[in-house]
C-alpha cells in the first residue's frame, strides 16, 4: 500500500511562488506514476500535472499551468514536487497528489482521476489577489 503525504500549501500572493511536496512510501516508490491535481470549492478535481515513473520522467501539465508550473521528483527523497509560479488567483484549490503503479496505462489516463490508484489527503492552496 502506498501512503502519499502533501506539504507546502498556505497563502500565497498572486503572482508569487509556492512550492509544494508529496512524499510517497511504501511499494516502489521511485518507479510510481506520479500526479498533482486540483480541487476548488464547488468544483470537480481537475489535473494539473503529472510526470512518469519511467526512465526520463516524461511531463504533463495542463493548459492553465503550463508555462508557470513545473513538476519534478526525486526518487532518492520519494517525493514529487510541484513548482507553482505567477500564481494566479484561480489557483486557490486543495491539492491532491496521486499515484498510479508503474505498470499502468498511464500514457492514456494521466489526466484522469480515475487512472491512479493512490492519494493523499491534499493541502491547500489560498492566494491573496
Amino acid at each position: 500500500q502506498v501512503q502519499l503525504v502533501e506539504t507546502g500549501g498556505g497563502l500565497v500572493q498572486a503572482g508569487d511562488s509556492l512550492r509544494l511536496s508529496c512524499t510517497a512510501s511504501g511499494g516502489t516508490s521511485s518507479r510510481l506514476h506520479m500526479g498533482w491535481f486540483r480541487q476548488a470549492p464547488g468544483t470537480e478535481r481537475a489535473f494539473v500535472a503529472a510526470v512518469t515513473g519511467w526512465s526520463g520522467g516524461r511531463t504533463y501539465y495542463a493548459n492553465t499551468v503550463k508555462g508557470r508550473f513545473t513538476i519534478s521528483r526525486d526518487n532518492a527523497k520519494n517525493t514529487v514536487y510541484l513548482q507553482m509560479n505567477n500564481v494566479r488567483p484561480e489557483a486557490a484549490a486543495v491539492y491532491y497528489c496521486a499515484a498510479a503503479p508503474p505498470q499502468s496505462d498511464f500514457t492514456g489516463y494521466y489526466y484522469n482521476t480515475n487512472g491512479y490508484d493512490f492519494w493523499g489527503e491534499g493541502t491547500r492552496v489560498t492566494v491573496a489577489s
